[in-house]
């Protein structure tokens, strides 16, 4: 009986709560169009990729501010080039909570080649994403004094060293989970040819230290996505998949972070477990307390390639709470409490609700 009472107390909880400060956040989302001015980008079958690249990224700009918790901000609105290094430092003074740089693509030897693809910071891809990576960075070098503000960067080395920072890798999960959307959309909805999530080396998401991703609409070099991309009614379609797939990245981050004050009685039982999810990437690091700021009992689990870093491992809603707050005041802005039952991880809400 003090079972159901308990979870009968959770639901009603969650109905009459007032919001707190985490879900009336408003989300800052940087929409950067593709290079721009001086810089055309690709000319495939003699369409411009900045202009399509704008028009599409102004759409999508303009059907997110209709949202009264997304604040929208553009690294270019007019036919001009902001340096790559400048449309990150646009995004980081901002603190946005998601960088999205939108582009066409273009691949001369094969003009069949067709289909939308997202891509997200990685430290080397295969060499036909590397092929990618270097056109869309080609234009640094004409940056005035790019060899200092990119640290030695070549834009035309497959070797080039990308130097992940822990704080990129942190935000790995989150530009991995945005992109996924983007791309389910793409495909199911959009109905375009299904390009894959890749990561690779794009200078401009180097120059971010939030989610972000890199996404290539179409290629200018197939004359049918060409006419596509480059019709009122394509560049619709696709802003309309991007704005979408962005308000569904921000309905999950509100499921796994909004933090609800809420009165749980006799309802803990050992199936359930909260954690956070601190940082995430390739490099596997002792998990001592000077590489985690000070955090103690850092637990580090391998998925795939990827670790991924928890800390605050607990049966107790509200102690996992007061864990997140200490992992943000520590510098881990974009932690975020997972949920476990039974070994599988669910969301948040239902761990609580299912207790």
């Amino acid at each position: 009986m003090n079972k159901i009472l308990g979870v009968f107390i959770v639901i009603i909880s969650f109905l009459l709560i007032s919001p707190t400060a985490e879900a009336q956040k408003q989300y800052t989302i940087v929409l950067d169009a593709g290079h721009g001015g001086k810089d055309p980008g690709n000319l495939g079958n003699g369409y411009k990729e900045k202009d399509i690249a704008l028009k599409v990224t102004l759409k999508v700009g303009k059907m997110l501010s209709d949202e009264k918790d997304i604040k929208v901000i553009y690294t270019r609105k007019t036919d001009v080039y902001p340096n790559l290094w400048k449309r990150g430092e646009i995004a980081n003074k901002a603190k946005a909570d998601l960088f999205v740089s939108i582009h066409c693509d273009s691949y001369q030897p094969r003009p069949e080649a067709h289909g939308a693809g997202t891509f997200v910071l990685g430290l080397r891809g295969n060499k036909k994403n590397f092929e990618i990576a270097k056109r869309e960075n080609a234009f640094i070098v004409s940056e005035e004094n790019y060899k200092d503000r990119y640290e030695g960067f070549d834009p035309n080395s497959s070797e080039s060293v990308i130097g992940l920072s822990l704080l990129q890798e942190e935000n790995l999960d989150k530009s991995l989970q945005v992109a996924s959307i983007i791309q389910t959309d793409f495909t199911q909805k959009a109905k375009r040819k299904d390009r894959k999530v890749k990561q690779d080396n794009f200078q401009v998401l180097r120059e971010t230290v939030m989610p972000s991703v890199l996404i290539e609409l179409g290629f200018l070099t197939n004359k049918k996505e060409g006419a596509f991309l480059n019709s009122k009614k394509g560049q619709i379609k696709m802003a309309t998949s991007i704005a979408k797939s962005i308000k569904e990245y921000i309905h999950q981050l509100k499921l796994n972070t909004v933090v609800t004050d809420v009165l749980v009685e006799d309802t803990v039982t050992s199936d359930v477990e909260f954690k956070i999810q601190i940082a995430s990437g390739k490099n596997k690091i002792a998990t001592k307390s000077y590489n985690f700021k000070g955090l103690q009992n850092v637990e580090r689990i391998k998925i795939g390639s990827f670790y991924k870093y928890y800390y605050g491992n607990t049966s107790d809603y509200q102690q996992v709470k007061k864990s997140l707050s200490r992992a943000k005041q520590k510098g881990y802005k974009d932690a975020f409490v997972i949920a476990l039952k039974n070994g599988e991880k669910v969301s948040v809400q239902d761990a609580i609700s299912n207790q």
